[in-house]
């Protein structure tokens, strides 16, 4: 069966980040097309790209990035669910992007982002990362704003039209994640 990767892209002190992907685990799991896991970057505690080799190598030298890739390659999709700082995405989803390259290749990948305009920016340049990785990014996004899906832009609160637009993101990222399994396979 499918299996997707729900990572959540912050670390930071009092993050959004892990209600948020807490949300997309509980409509994830009302599914019976595809497994689903949350992947927490706070886990897999990466120091700035610290490996001598480029990923594209494949040729891991720390243990943190061996349980780093391990973890990634098991996965036939992800949803990214990440914050907006500066325009972007944060640093620390960004770094443990950029510590591999195969166990990203030829698999689907949905977004779920947060911030004063919905995580937009975020994710417009994470799809530019994902293109690079050979990702298939789906177009649907869930985009939440800080200003009215959080209460004292702390507390979330999804509006039922978020959990539509899940809905419709899962669905197609399922669906893109299942027909790249023979892509995965050769």
């Amino acid at each position: 069966m499918t299996h997707i990767g729900i990572i959540i892209g912050s670390t930071r002190p009092g993050r959004n980040g892990e209600q948020v992907a807490r949300w997309v685990l509980d409509q994830a799991k009302q599914r019976d097309d595809a497994t689903f896991e949350l992947v927490d970057l706070k886990d897999f505690p990466l120091p700035h790209l610290d490996e001598p080799l480029p990923p594209m190598m494949g040729q891991y030298q720390h243990d943190h990035t061996k349980e780093w890739s391990a973890k990634i390659a098991g996965f036939d999709g992800f949803i990214m669910v990440t914050p907006e700082y500066n325009h972007s995405t944060s640093g620390v989803l960004k770094n443990a992007i950029d510590y591999l390259n195969a166990e990203w290749n030829n698999k689907a990948v949905g977004f779920v982002s947060y911030g004063a305009v919905g995580g937009a920016r975020a994710v417009e340049h994470l799809r530019l990362v994902a293109g690079e990785l050979k990702m298939a990014d789906v177009r649907t996004s869930v985009a939440l704003s800080m200003f009215t899906e959080f209460k004292n832009f702390t507390e979330f609160d999804p509006s039922e039209y978020q959990a539509t637009t899940l809905t419709t993101m899962i669905d197609e990222l399922v669906l893109w994640s299942n027909a790249l399994a023979p892509v995965r396979e050769r």
